[in-house]
């Protein structure tokens, strides 16, 4: 695969995650670039990193290992994404949480993006810094069960101006972008 074109039928793709957040993410980024809706197939790709992966490497090598995850366990996919939130903290700083998306072809291109990045209320960073995945700190913070699967975090603490498929949405689009960009000229 060496463009994605709109005007052409899309790749197969797959997921490296169950998450019906991220596959909503995938699907709005898909159909965004399509015109129309376009199916992914989600698959459950290990990231190899602990379930709340701490650090900006830490979070893209998961992402990275779901990506190739999502090619060996869907063989007729030709572009394989892998989306991966994690953590980070400086001093005097709160508790970040963004997101890395790798995408990968069959050919050895790669793409990477990240999302936007929030801090965290200091209720739900104790949680995490006590060993708990963000997700489930939210939902023990403020009474909620798989916020992650819906609003996420960020659809939460923004009373739902945002939520988690649309923060993922646009690293998804520019992980694309080895895909999508013009063919350089020759000179």
């Amino acid at each position: 695969m060496t463009r994605l074109d709109p005007s052409a039928p899309p790749p197969a793709v797959a997921l490296g995650s169950t998450s019906p957040a991220k596959r909503r993410a995938v699907e709005a980024a898909l159909a965004e670039l399509y015109g129309h809706p376009v199916a992914v197939t989600t698959t459950a790709a290990a990231s190899g990193v602990p379930d709340q992966p701490w650090g900006e490497e830490e979070t893209r090598r998961g992402a990275l290992e779901r990506a190739r995850g999502a090619l060996e366990l869907a063989p007729a996919a030709a572009l394989g994404l892998g989306i991966e939130a994690g953590v980070s903290e400086e001093p005097g700083w709160p508790l970040w949480t963004f997101a890395w998306v790798v995408a990968l072809d069959r050919h050895g291109r790669r793409g990477a993006a990240r999302s936007a990045t929030f801090g965290v209320p200091e209720a739900l960073a104790a949680g995490v810094r006590a060993g708990q995945e963000l997700g489930d700190a939210l939902d023990a913070t403020y009474g909620l069960v798989r916020a992650k699967d819906g609003p996420g975090a960020v659809g939460v603490l923004t009373s739902g101006l945002l939520d988690r498929p649309e923060l993922y949405r646009t690293a998804v689009i520019l992980a694309l972008v080895p895909w999508l960009a013009p063919a350089e000229e020759a000179s």
